[in-house]
């Protein structure tokens, strides 16, 4: 779970109905860097609770209106969730918002831009259309998605770096009431399949319509044929000298009237 944090910009939790990802966004914040930005859009879209009025712009604004800071350090924005917004918003302007957010760095007094700011957004894929979903997929630096087996909630972690080829990885994981990562080394044995000591194996060639090997005869028939295209020493020696008594053939050729003869020599203006 290290590089899901590793990288700045967007990091995309993809969740479902079956396998939620609310905890894993909180685990996920409670290792993230000191500076960072808890933004519930279902309690507190407009951010009052934080600053005790609207901002202007809406839930876009007020995404915006986080980054204006001047404290240096890293910076990590939770947003729970894209859903959301994707619900109440075009997801352009979602898109674009989350372009800008993402693309952003902290800057320490207003000098030049120091610490890359990180967006972990949740995301109830279940809720949205195959555009919307690639859209959000296409921004994303880190995508995570979720899902398990018996029980065992794992992570398939997609990290796009620059200039380099996408990584994936699999983590296994469970949640810690403190809301800790339990990391696992692979799936529950249960769901591991094994195989049944009391089943025979299968034989592949036990009911081919055709004979899979040769017999002894079989074998030196097979080695003393010569195949057509093989050029043996008695097939040249027929060729370079006939037979007497062999039949010769010849080719007699009456040119027609139309025939387009040139009777001069096509290599006459060459050298040679």
């Amino acid at each position: 779970m290290e590089s899901v944090l590793a990288l700045g910009g967007l990091v995309l939790l993809r969740d479902s109905v079956e396998w939620e990802g609310r905890s894993l966004l909180k685990a996920l914040v409670k290792k993230s860097a000191l500076w960072l930005i808890y933004h519930d859009l279902f309690r507190d879209p407009l951010s009052w609770s934080r600053t005790g009025e609207a901002l202007p712009g809406g839930p876009l604004g007020a995404l915006q209106a986080m980054c204006r800071r001047t404290d240096p350090g890293p910076f990590t924005i939770a947003l729970d969730s894209l859903s959301w917004l994707l619900l109440h918003l075009p997801c352009t302007a979602v898109c674009q918002a989350l372009c800008a957010l993402s693309h952003q760095h902290s800057r320490p007094g207003g000098s030049c831009p120091a610490e890359p700011v990180r967006v972990l957004g949740l995301l109830h894929e279940e809720l949205h259309g195959p555009g919307a979903l690639g859209a959000l997929s296409s921004l994303a630096q880190t995508e995570v998605t979720l899902s398990g087996a018996m029980g065992q909630a794992s992570a398939h972690i997609l990290s796009r770096r620059p200039r380099q080829r996408p990584a994936h990885q699999t983590q296994w994981f469970s949640i810690l009431p403190d809301f800790s990562l339990d990391l696992q080394g692979g799936p529950p044995l249960e769901s591991q399949p094994h195989p049944d000591p009391h089943t025979p194996p299968v034989d592949p060639t036990a009911h081919v319509t055709f004979n899979l090997h040769l017999s002894k005869k079989e074998k030196e028939a097979k080695d003393s044929l010569t195949l057509p295209f093989q050029f043996s020493s008695e097939k040249q020696q027929a060729l370079l000298r006939p037979r007497p008594g062999q039949a010769t053939s010849h080719i007699f050729y009456e040119p027609d009237a139309y025939d387009d003869l040139d009777q001069e020599d096509p290599d006459d203006d060459l050298d040679v």
